[in-house]
C-alpha cells in the first residue's frame, strides 16, 4: 500500500523480490521531524556504539533519537513496532514520509546528504539495494543476531538485512466486487473492468514490482524473465482493467481501490477502519503464480545518529520486533529461531499464509532482481504505462 506504498518480493515456484515502504503524516510522525541543526555525528565512528546491544542502545540513548522513513503505521504493524522502541529504549523516532516508495527514500537520502533530518536507515525493495551501495548510501553493519538470519535474507558483507517478508496476494472489496479474483488469469475477465489495482509504478514501487513478477511466474516466466509478466498488465490495460495508482489506506477505505496487488500483510491492520466504512476484504493467494518477497533494511552512511540507527536495525530483527511483524501479518526473517524457542503464539501463527506456502518459497539473486528491474525499466513505458 504505496509502501501503502510502492515495493517488493517474495517467491514459491512462484518468488519474491525486495522492497522498501506517500502520504504526510501519520501517528509514525511522533517526536520532532527537526533533529538539530548540526550534522556532527555524536559519535566518532561506528566502532564507538559498542558491540552488545546494551552498549549500543546506551550509545544511542545519548544522541537522543533516530530519523527514519517510509514506515506506515499499518504497514506490517510498524505502528506497534516503533510504540515498543520509543517506549524501551526511550529515544524518538520520527517517520518523514510514512507512504514514500522506495525510490522516494533514495531521493531523500540524496537530497538531504549532510543535512539534519536525512532518512537514517532505509526500507526497500530488493531492486534498491545495488543502488544503494553503489552511491555509497548503505553502510557495512551486521546485527547482534546475524547467524540467525537466512543467508538469503542478508547480504553476505552486511550493507543490508531483509527484517521481515511477506506473500503477494490478490485483495478484493467483496461489498464492491461480490464474485472475487482469486487467480492472474480471473482478473483478465470483463467483471473487472477499471477495478484491478497495482501498487505504483513497477519501476519505482517494490509492491509493484513484486506484482510484475508474480504475474510473469504465472505466465511462463521466472526469475531469469519477467517480460511474461510485463505482457501480462500490457493485456490487463488493453482489456480496461487495470488501474495504477497507490495503494493508500485512504483509496481503500474510500473504495477506489476495489481490488488490490498488495502484500498480504498490509490488511490485517486496516480492518477495523474497513469495517468502519461499511466494506469487507477478501484477501486470496493466487495459485497460479505464489510470490514472495522481503523489503531490506540498511543503516546509511554519514549519518547524525550512527548507533541510534543501529539500535533501531537491532531492534526490528530481535525477538520483539520479530513479534510486531508476526502481530501485522509479516513473517520475521528470524521465525525459524522463533518457532524452535516456542516464541510463536498459535494465534499468531494462523494468520501466516499456509505452511505449504512458506516452505516453497524461494528468493531471486541480486543479480536476477537487477535484470529484472533493468527490463522492466525499458519496457513498462512503452508496453503499458505510455499507451
Amino acid at each position: 500500500m504505496s509502501k501503502f506504498r510502492t515495493l517488493a518480493a517474495l517467491g514459491l515456484v512462484v518468488a519474491i523480490a525486495l522492497a522498501g515502504c506517500s502520504s504526510g503524516t501519520s501517528s509514525s510522525d511522533s517526536g520532532s521531524t527537526d533533529s538539530g541543526s548540526s550534522t556532527e555525528t555524536t559519535a566518532s565512528s561506528a566502532s564507538d556504539c559498542g558491540t552488545t546491544v546494551e552498549e549500543i542502545a546506551a550509545k544511542a540513548k545519548e544522541e537522543g533519537m533516530v530519523n527514519l522513513i517510509a514506515l506506515p503505521d499499518t504497514w506490517a504493524n510498524y505502528g506497534g513496532i516503533l510504540a515498543n522502541f520509543r517506549e524501551k529504549y526511550g529515544i524518538e523516532a520520527p517517520v518523514q514520509n510514512p507512504d514514500a516508495s522506495s525510490a522516494d527514500e533514495l531521493t531523500a537520502i540524496e537530497t538531504l546528504r549532510g543535512q539534519a533530518g536525512m532518512p537514517e536507515v532505509v526500507d526497500v525493495g530488493p531492486a534498491f539495494n545495488a543502488e544503494m551501495r553503489a552511491k555509497g548510501y548503505a553502510e557495512m553493519y551486521k546485527p547482534t543476531v546475524w547467524d540467525e538470519i537466512p543467508a538469503a535474507l542478508k547480504d553476505p558483507e552486511g550493507y543490508w538485512v531483509a527484517a521481515y517478508y511477506g506473500v503477494l496476494a490478490i485483495a478484493s472489496n467483496t461489498t464492491l466486487v461480490p464474485n472475487v479474483p482469486k487467480t492472474w488469469a480471473d482478473l483478465k475477465k470483463p467483471e473487472y473492468k477499471g477495478m484491478v489495482t497495482l501498487n505504483g509504478d513497477p519501476r519505482e514501487a517494490g509492491a509493484a514490482f513484486a506484482g510484475v513478477m508474480a504475474a510473469s511466474l504465472a505466465n511462463g516466466g521466472s526469475f531469469d524473465d519477467i517480460m511474461p509478466g510485463i505482457e501480462y498488465y500490457a493485456e490487463l490495460a488493453e482489456l480496461g482493467n487495470l488501474q495504477t495508482i497507490d495503494v493508500t489506506p485512504a483509496a481503500i477505505l474510500s473504495g477506489e481501490v476495489p481490488i488490490a496487488l498488495d502484500w498480504t500483510y498490509n490488511f490485517p491492520g486496516l480492518q477495523d477502519q474497513i469495517a468502519e466504512a461499511g466494506f469487507e476484504f477478501q484477501v486470496n493467494v493466487p495459485a497460479d503464480g505464489v510470490y514472495g518477497g522481503f523489503y531490506s533494511q540498511a543503516v546509511v552512511t554519514e549519518v547524525e545518529h550512527p548507533c541510534a540507527a543501529r539500535l533501531w536495525l537491532e531492534h526490528i530483527v530481535s525477538d520483539d520486533g520479530a513479534l510486531g511483524y508476526l502481530e501485522g501479518g509479516a513473517v520475521p526473517a528470524r521465525y525459524g529461531s522463533l518457532l524452535e524457542r516456542g516464541l510463536v503464539p498459535d494465534a499468531l501463527a494462523a494468520t501466516l499464509p499456509s505452511a505449504d506456502i512458506l516452505n516453497a518459497i524461494t528468493f531471486p539473486s541480486a543479480e536476477q532482481v537487477e535484470a529484472a528491474r533493468a527490463a522492466l525499466t525499458e519496457n513498462w513505458g512503452p508496453m503499458v504505462a505510455d499507451k
